[in-house]
């Protein structure tokens, strides 16, 4: 597949992630986990599938029964248009593209109509409009995040990756790390998703945003009172400067928990300031590779971040 070069003003763009669909063998387990310790809202459930809220979405988080072995693997992503965007229009830029697009009726609760279409790594895309739905309320029991934040991906091609999301999808590049990590935002958040070079296309975490550094202090507790160890953090991030913690879930993939993150000012073209950047104003850029941009506060992972998927 051979990328048309485009300017993104000129395209439909996707708006915000809407929720991540994941495989997993033991789907009542990975229920339990996102529910009882990540304190999402379980919406709906089916057969084999269950459908799980934060408070902005019918489903941040859908898990079906499947893959092989005992760890899950992320599959599809799913992104929003704007409510005004045509997305037969949408369909017509995708296909210009090259690449193959499905559309589908009633797919999943709340969504109505979806175009469907793989990325270059085999990650199916399931983009789609919809009316605002009820919000959930916020659960009592567990972390509570407010919202799915990222989702980040090992990738053989990094650069080959990164363009498809900016050309077909419309996502803008917030920041690189020298020319094997990037930074892409959809909207105001400094990324949506990040893609990591490596030998293997895998998934590497998805994070959830929390208030604050005392939601991320009560976080950290949850996690401990059920039994799972922080991998890395907390820390401050240098490139998108949030707060993290990372910890491996029950199916072997990697959540992060996050606070803080860097905001875009689009006009402008600078991230919104704050007293911990050291860049006036913090601008979209090359980062070197040095521990700064990883963590400021110096503590590295207790693994190597090439080995933390292991």
């Amino acid at each position: 597949m051979t990328l048309l070069p485009r300017d993104i003003r000129d395209i439909i763009r996707v708006k915000k992630i809407s929720h991540a669909t994941y495989e997993t063998p033991d789907l009542e387990g990975q229920i339990a986990y996102y529910t009882d310790v990540l304190g999402l809202t379980l919406t709906a459930k089916e057969k084999d599938a269950a459908f799980l809220a934060s408070t902005l979405d019918h489903h941040s988080v859908v898990l079906r029964k499947g893959g092989s072995g005992d760890k899950g693997q992320c599959v599809r992503l799913g992104f929003q248009v704007g409510l005004d965007d045509d997305l037969g229009e949408f369909e017509k830029q995708t296909k210009a593209q090259g690449i193959k697009t499905e559309r589908k009726k009633d797919p999943e609760p709340s969504i109505a109509e979806m175009l469907t279409f793989e990325d270059p790594k085999g990650t199916v895309m399931e983009v789609f409009k919809r009316a605002d739905v009820p919000p959930q309320k916020f659960a009592t029991k567990g972390i509570v995040p407010h919202k799915l934040g990222h989702v980040a991906f090992f990738v053989k091609d990094v650069k080959k990756v990164t363009d498809f999301y900016c050309n077909v999808l419309g996502f803008r590049v917030s920041d690189w790390m020298g020319d094997t990590f990037s930074f892409l935002r959809c909207g105001v958040d400094h990324h949506t998703i990040n893609l990591m070079q490596d030998p293997e296309n895998r998934h590497f975490h998805t994070a959830f945003e929390l208030r604050d550094w005392g939601h991320m202090l009560t976080a950290c507790d949850t996690l401990s009172l059920n039994g799972y160890k922080l991998l890395w953090g907390p820390g401050r991030h240098g490139i998108g400067h949030n707060l993290f913690t990372y910890h491996r879930g029950p199916n072997g993939l990697i959540t992060e928990l996050f606070a803080q993150l860097d905001q875009m000012n689009e006009e402008m073209g600078y991230f919104e300031p704050r007293p911990w950047h050291r860049d006036r104003p913090q601008s979209p850029k090359v980062w070197s590779k040095d521990p700064n941009a990883a963590n400021y506060w110096g503590i590295m992972p207790v693994m190597p971040e090439d080995q933390m998927h292991k």
